[in-house]
């Protein structure tokens, strides 16, 4: 009989859950109690030793960091955004999105003397992309629909996830630059990785195998 506890997995809720299942279930693992799941949080693999937990994106990594989990799936802007203690393992491929400067179309970055404001939900990432730049700006974080940030005259740009970009279109405003990509990664808890090497690789080369097969797409 097979004492080892569960390897437990964190994914993320929402989209990216539902591409990682995918991906789960093409390398053999059953998700059968996710796909079924009510309000339940936590559910077994009837055919392995691995355990789901769904939390919310930030969630993942402190779940991670702290060993409560052993493996996490989150999507990258979380990590950029976040500092934390873990090994990111894998690029899965979904939940692909970039990160943009937007604003209205009259905008420009070196038009004037005062400080350009800039609205976004990702404080961190903004303040890293223009220091990166060399230019000096103020951050104002917004936490719901920041493309009302320069509209109402709140900020002269935003920094925002673009997936399609029909909302900005909506709203009058266009991308003046992409940030970066970005997509669901695997993250892992770095003890875990010692504890369980040889079980936690095994995952993620089943993983990675898939992936670069395309057969997410």
């Amino acid at each position: 009989m097979n004492l080892m506890k569960n390897i437990r997995i964190a994914l993320t809720k929402g989209r990216i859950e539902k591409s990682a299942i995918k991906i789960f279930e093409n390398i053999g693992i059953d998700c059968s109690q996710l796909k079924n799941k009510g309000r339940k949080l936590i559910f077994k693999s009837n055919n392995s030793n691995i355990e789901f937990v769904l939390v919310k994106a930030a969630d993942v990594l402190t779940y991670v960091e702290h060993g409560t989990v052993d493996i996490g799936i989150v999507g990258k802007d979380t990590l950029l955004e976040q500092n934390k203690e873990f090994y990111e393992v894998a690029d899965l491929k979904i939940g692909k999105c970039k990160f943009s400067l937007a604003s209205l179309p009259s905008f420009n970055i070196n038009e004037g003397y005062n400080r350009k404001k800039i609205a976004t939900k990702y404080p961190n990432v903004a303040a890293n992309f223009f220091r990166s730049k060399g230019f000096d700006v103020e951050i104002i974080k917004i936490e719901g629909s920041v493309e009302l940030a320069p509209i109402l005259g709140l900020a002269d740009a935003i920094i925002d996830i673009v997936e399609t970009g029909n909302t900005l279109r909506e709203n009058g405003l266009v991308i003046f630059e992409n940030v970066c990509d970005i997509s669901a990664r695997m993250i892992v808890n770095r003890a875990s990785m010692k504890m369980r090497k040889n079980e936690i690789v095994d995952i993620i080369q089943k993983i990675e195998k898939y992936v670069e097969g395309g057969s997410n797409d």
